[in-house]
């Protein structure tokens, strides 16, 4: 437990969607997306950096590596190193990496508002397209995962909680 005092729980209730599919998937994306970058910013260095369990999980990887999959599901980049995204370059702060994180969803989110059709691909030219329906799911999934082990990692760093 940190030596720090322990901070009040704020929990985010989930979000406000339309009725239709598409806007409950983008609606519950977009709360995902603030949520593990609200949980980044503002974390202290170097603890960002440091791995929080054997496998070398860190907050500010988890974001950047985040980053990669928003470029490579929505803008069509292909990544050749998965492993290598969950780790940021040392020269990267936590603000540098939090807004590449928020450019690439905003990038991301041009690309969706042209998707009316869940049945449609998300367009990435040369590589197999997705339906837009299960790239949203899938990011929700893979946001949603990182964005728990986000949670964990930043309570262990300074006892922050809550969405």
């Amino acid at each position: 437990m940190p030596a720090t005092s322990r901070r009040k729980r704020r929990d985010a209730p989930p979000p406000r969607t339309g009725s239709s599919e598409i806007d409950t998937l983008r609606g519950f994306l977009d709360y995902l997306r603030d949520s593990i970058a609200a949980k980044v910013d503002g974390a202290p260095e170097p603890q960002v950096r440091t791995a929080a369990v054997p496998s070398g999980t860190n907050l500010l990887g988890l974001l950047n590596h985040l980053t990669f999959v928003e470029r490579s599901m929505f803008l069509g980049d292909n990544v050749t190193d998965w492993q290598a995204t969950f780790r940021a370059a040392p020269t990267d702060s936590v603000a540098d990496v939090v807004a590449r994180y928020r450019e690439a969803v905003d990038r991301a989110n041009e690309v969706l508002d042209s998707c009316t059709d869940l049945t449609a691909p998300i367009p990435r030219p040369g590589r197999p397209a997705p339906s837009v329906r299960w790239a949203l799911a899938h990011m929700i999934e893979e946001t949603g995962r990182h964005a728990g082990h986000a949670d964990i990692i930043r309570e262990l760093i300074d006892g922050a909680t809550g969405r």
